[in-house]
């Protein structure tokens, strides 16, 4: 990560004021603007917000289809081509496209800013049992063309990735959020 390229508040707010429009689009039910922001807070709260992971996290979901799988590579592109219109150095969209790469949840972190990103991007799997029910209730909104049957072997299949990895939460700031994330996943796919 170069945190040390020229970084200011304009760039910052002109990412989201860029980002917003998307984050409203009418068929997000969680991944809006609202889950941006607590992303942000998650980072922000545990002292490891810097500005290139907040960059990174406006950019993270700026497409959202839950047709497709491919939206991390597309808001990754779309993010890159608006960081270098802003004249923005190449390294630094390097960096923000790898880490909203990383968010795909595929493939282990490579750098402590790609973990510190999935683990916020992940924090609501630690969330308090009613705002974990908020979040599972507006995946299923958003997953609303998907029938029922289908839907819940595709979500078992989801959330019992997440359990059956030895660690969710791979940085010490985000591992207070393991136990209750664990409890969260076991219990939706008890019911599911």
């Amino acid at each position: 990560m170069n945190d040390a390229a020229p970084m200011d508040a304009a760039l910052l707010a002109t990412a989201e004021a860029f980002a917003l429009p998307y984050y409203a689009e009418a068929h997000r039910a969680y991944h809006n603007a609202e889950h941006v922001r607590a992303v942000l807070h998650a980072l922000d709260s545990r002292q490891v917000l810097t500005p290139v992971l907040a960059l990174a996290v406006w950019g993270h979901d700026l497409i959202y289809d839950p047709r497709k799988h491919d939206n991390e590579q597309r808001s990754a592109d779309v993010f890159d081509g608006w960081l270098t219109q802003q004249g923005a150095p190449a390294d630094l969209g390097a960096d923000i496209h790898a880490l909203i790469l990383a968010t795909r949840h595929a493939e282990p972190a490579t750098t402590r800013a790609e973990a510190l990103l999935i683990d916020a991007d992940l924090s609501i799997l630690g969330a308090d049992a009613e705002a974990f029910a908020a979040y599972d209730a507006a995946i299923r909104r958003e997953y609303g063309h998907v029938p029922g049957l289908l839907y819940r072997v595709g979500r078992k299949k989801i959330l019992r990735g997440f359990l059956e990895r030895e660690r969710i939460f791979t940085t010490p700031e985000f591992a207070g959020l393991e136990a209750q994330a664990r409890v969260n996943l076991a219990g939706t796919i008890a019911k599911l």
